[in-house]
């Protein structure tokens, strides 16, 4: 008696190389927002994806069940309960809360309420979509540095007029010397 046999049909390459793109852009990302955009038109979703590019970030529409298993390949299986219903997902390579600036910007000046973040994933920790707001407030990292200088600049700052107010009482005191020399003489 022959047993059937059962085909396993095997991944179409196009989608096996989805699901590597997806695991190298979660690996390499600082931050990974995942957002529901539903409602939102073909031209809005270009405007976002442009919006994005130019602060060195991207948006994909992806396949869930691509993203979960990129997701855990790339070891950031605390996101899989956020994969579901459709998604997009925003990722930044520089500054992980740019996606964050870029679709809080994007919702204030739309009337539509989407796209909704579901999911931040920064650095690795996995974060609920309602913190993306607080996020987007974070300094961008010019601001970090500017701040930085400032703060090493204070002391020195502190130091330098410090050193010339020493120096302006000196001369102010060797005039009086010297007037009340001259006013004897």
């Amino acid at each position: 008696m022959e047993q059937a046999q059962t085909h396993i049909r095997e991944p179409r390459p196009e989608k096996v190389a989805q699901v590597t793109m997806l695991k190298e852009k979660f690996s390499a990302a600082k931050s990974a927002f995942l957002t529901d955009f539903t409602g939102l038109s073909v031209e809005e979703i270009t405007e976002l994806r442009r919006k994005l590019r130019e602060r060195n970030s991207e948006y994909l529409v992806v396949k869930n069940t691509l993203a979960r298993l990129s997701a855990k390949e790339a070891g950031v299986e605390d996101i899989l309960p956020y994969l579901e219903g459709p998604i997009a997902i925003a990722f930044s390579y520089d500054d992980p809360a740019a996606p964050a600036r870029v679709i809080a910007e994007f919702v204030k000046s739309h009337s539509k309420p989407n796209p909704k973040v579901k999911a931040c994933l920064i650095e690795g920790d996995v974060l609920p979509g309602e913190e993306a707001e607080e996020i987007a407030k974070w300094p961008t990292r010019e601001e970090l540095i500017a701040r930085l200088v400032g703060q090493l600049n204070a002391p020195i700052y502190g130091l330098v007029n410090a050193l010339a107010d020493v120096s302006r009482r000196l001369v102010y005191v060797l005039n009086a010397i010297k007037e009340k020399k001259e006013g004897q003489a």
